[in-house]
Formats: structure tokens, sequence, C-alpha cells
């Protein structure tokens, strides 16, 4: 069984499509290409779901106090960079989603977990959101978090 990743950990490097923010209808982005920047990167179950669109526009409302920190936000999750475009186009999102299709990503922050829900148990992405330091390591791990007490955590945290 992987480790579970913990603070003062090297982040993961990955390569996926980031869809919205400078990166417009998508373009592939390496993680190590953001070194020297304060990297806010939170995963989330679905686009356009209730509690992943109260988190995301939690962000929205606050993008300007994360820019003010020197944070970048990435949002991820296993949609297609079509449905992230639809997302971030109906909810006015300034900041950049990346598309993890194969999975690879939410399964290296061991974030891709057994849920349940009314007794049926299937495979999902846990609300999770990683703070990375400018030198590439893991500075906090925010697991399970609520999508309303999502900004105010990280806020508090930066």
């Amino acid at each position: 069984m992987k480790k579970e990743l913990q603070p003062g950990d090297p982040a993961p490097d990955f390569t996926l499509t980031a869809v919205g923010g400078t990166y417009g209808n998508g373009q592939e982005v390496r993680l190590s290409s953001l070194r020297g920047h304060t990297v806010v990167l939170y995963f989330y179950p679905k686009d356009d779901t209730p509690g992943c669109t109260t988190q995301a526009c939690g962000l929205r409302d606050h993008y300007s106090a994360f820019l003010a920190k020197g944070a970048l936000i990435f949002g991820v999750s296993v949609d297609s960079p079509k449905s992230h475009s639809k997302f971030l186009s109906k909810h006015g999102l300034p900041f950049p989603l990346f598309s993890d299709e194969s999975r690879e990503v939410v399964e290296a922050y061991g974030v891709w977990v057994e849920k349940s829900m009314y007794g049926k148990k299937y495979m999902g992405t846990e609300r999770s959101t990683f703070v990375i330091a400018p030198d590439g390591t893991i500075r906090s791990i925010h697991r399970k978090i609520q999508p309303a007490a999502h900004v105010d955590t990280l806020l508090k945290d930066l």
C-alpha cells in the first residue's frame, strides 16, 4: 500500500490539461512549472454538483484575496475538459481546472477513495486540498473539507 502524503513531502509532479483562467480552452501544464508560487490544488468530486459548486463559487468570490497572498488556485477532478469548460462558464470561475480523466493524479495524491451513498459503495474523489509551497513541497493538507468552510480554512492557512 502506498504511503499517505504528509506535509513536508514533495508534491507528486504531473502534467494535465488545464482549462480556464489563462489557459483558455485547454493547455498542458506541468505542476513543477509552477515552482516559485504557492499553489492551492483542490480536488473535488464532480463539476456542477451542489457541494462542488458551493466550493468553487466560494473560491471565485474570494479569488482576489488568494491572489493578494500570492496563491495560484487549480481545481482537479476526473471530469473532461469539455465538462470543465461548461462549469467554468456557467459560474464565472476565474481560475483553471485540471482534467484528470486517467485518474493518475487523484491516485498519486491518495484522494481516489471508496465512498458510500445510500448504502452503495463506489470509488470517487475525496474532497481534499493540498497547499504546495513555492519549493514544490506540500505545506498543508485539508481532507474531507466542507465546501462552505473551504475558503476560510485556506485563507487562514496562507
